[in-house]
């Protein structure tokens, strides 16, 4: 069977496009005959160090050796006016813009008792206000033309937890509810909005050991879980095909895909007369704690390799 995306001649404008998880999907959509509006201002991923035009120069490169056409935007996703220059110079070029997918980020790993506010500041600004910043830009010419998708790189570390990453988390994690929000607000638009939390081998290389020949092997086998493996499911949302799919959360890990529930009561206790602390503690507590969500990491919850 043969599905028809709707992404010929469509504009799809991807940030944080100069590599990675965001040049595989600039590349994708290009396949699926989209322009791309690859952003990036090419710095390190901890967000410091002199900008490099270079990446996303590879990216234009690569995406008009597919016979497609891109245009390049330098603007920092972390401030507001230049997430509007973004947008303004694609509607200018292009005449439209259909897609927009938020995948720029950085990384500013600290244990949190030892995080800096610069720390926290930095990778919240990114992160969460970037997607703001981005999707507010993007949300008026989609409400005139009655129609646009939006993609959020969210992850797993917010989803479920991680070590040394409360920054990041509570990033990811707010762009989960800024997603639902926009979700909500804009259905009568024809605007749809949803969240991937993508998986790539290029996050596990310091970490995971390759001494013997089965961690050889494995090492191996988590390095197919290149950062184009995200693309596919990340271009399916943005298209036609994913038409009615909108406030929900993804995730793509080599050839599985995942759907994640969301956050609802899932148990409750009644008492006719209030509560008070110690009743809380006598009756409220034992009810609660057999379903009281386990202390897991993203690894504790996927620790299985990918097949």
């Amino acid at each position: 069977m043969t599905v028809d995306l709707g992404l010929e001649g469509k504009v799809a404008v991807v940030t944080g496009a100069g590599g990675g998880i965001g040049r595989g999907i600039a590349l994708e959509f290009a396949k699926a005959g989209a322009k791309v509006v690859i952003n990036d201002i090419g710095v390190s991923l901890g967000g410091t160090g002199e900008r490099s035009a270079a990446p996303a120069e590879e990216t234009k490169a690569m995406i008009e050796a597919l016979g497609g056409a891109a245009i390049i935007s330098s603007e920092s996703v972390s401030e507001w006016p230049a997430a509007k220059r973004t947008i303004e110079m694609t509607l200018d070029h292009f005449g439209q813009v259909d897609v927009l997918v938020n995948n720029a980020g950085i990384l500013r790993d600290v244990i949190f008792h030892k995080m800096e506010p610069s720390d926290w500041e930095a990778v919240i600004n990114v992160h969460l206000n970037g997607t703001f910043y981005m999707s507010r830009a993007a949300a008026e010419p989609f409400r005139v033309q009655g129609r646009g998708a939006f993609v959020h790189m969210t992850s797993t570390s917010g989803l479920i937890g991680n070590f040394g990453q409360a920054n990041y988390a509570a990033a990811k994690l707010g762009i989960v509810g800024l997603s639902k929000s926009i979700a909500l607000d804009m259905a009568r638009f024809g605007v749809r909005s949803n969240c991937v939390a993508p998986f790539a081998w290029s996050r596990m290389t310091s970490s995971i050991p390759a001494n013997t020949p089965e961690e050889q092997a494995r090492v191996e086998r988590l390095k197919r879980m290149t950062p184009e493996t995200n693309a596919p499911l990340v271009v399916f949302l943005a298209s036609a095909a994913a038409e009615g799919v909108t406030g929900q959360v993804f995730a793509a890990r080599l050839n599985e895909l995942f759907l994640f529930n969301p956050m609802r009561p899932i148990r409750s206790v009644h008492h006719d007369e209030g509560w008070t602390p110690a009743l809380v503690a006598e009756r409220a507590l034992p009810a609660f704690k057999a379903s009281f969500a386990p202390m897991e990491r993203s690894g504790d919850v996927f620790a299985w390799d990918p097949i």
